[in-house]
């Protein structure tokens, strides 16, 4: 099994420092997730393609970028120009996800989709030909710091599953809840990637940082 990524959230990160908190996980992490939420699919607002181009030329890792937002398609270019590698989209908020998965590789990043603790599997499965990454979410979506919903594992071992038979490169990646005590569990149900907030942004500052992702790590 390859090493597990660590893809930490800026979403718990300091609002007023956000370049320097990219430099201090650099060294660290595989690549920075940026939560992009409008106040409407989900009940919180947070950044948009002007800031993702401010942080842009903070580091050279991937932006794995998560647009809980409604409508996509409209703001897909201009992610995609303000510097975002991944753009990851929910089924329930396009009204054809699979045109928005071909708009998003038109746009030259890679396709995710996001499965929702209440999404099923049967939204999912048609996209596997056409998708480069599925996030498995394990809270709901909207807010850092919410508690692992323990249901979910099952979903994705599912979802590895999934993966594995159709015999393309497709990354799982998992976000919400994630700590030393439920990544290990995480990693041993597939997870590719592990997405993670508090447990590095919130715990001693930014010189443990490393020590922080290097706990994920197992």
């Amino acid at each position: 099994m390859n090493k597990v990524q660590i893809s930490p959230s800026l979403l718990s990160a300091d609002f007023a420092r956000l370049g320097e908190e990219i430099k201090a996980v650099e060294p660290y992490a595989d690549m920075i997730h940026l939560d992009v939420m409008d106040g409407h699919f989900v009940p919180n607002i947070t950044i948009g393609p002007p800031v993702i181009e401010k942080l842009r030329p903070w580091t050279s890792l991937p932006f794995d970028v998560h647009l809980m937002i409604s409508p996509v398609d409209s703001f897909i270019n201009a992610f995609a120009k303000a510097g975002a590698n991944i753009l990851t989209v929910h089924p329930e908020a396009v009204p054809d996800i699979y045109l928005t998965l071909q708009n998003i590789k038109d746009a030259g990043c890679k396709a995710g989709v996001a499965v929702n603790p209440g999404t099923s599997l049967d939204l999912i499965k048609p996209l596997i030909p056409i998708v480069d990454l599925i996030l498995v979410m394990t809270v709901n979506p909207g807010f850092g710091g919410q508690s692992f919903i323990e249901s979910q594992l099952s979903k994705i071992f599912d979802v590895r599953l999934l993966i594995d038979e159709s015999g393309r490169q497709i990354l799982l990646e998992v976000d919400g809840g994630i700590s030393p005590s439920t990544a290990p569990r995480v990693i041993e149900a597939g997870a590719d990637i592990l997405v993670a907030g508090n447990a590095v942004f919130g715990l001693g500052g930014p010189s443990l940082y490393g020590e922080n992702i290097n706990a994920l790590r197992g």
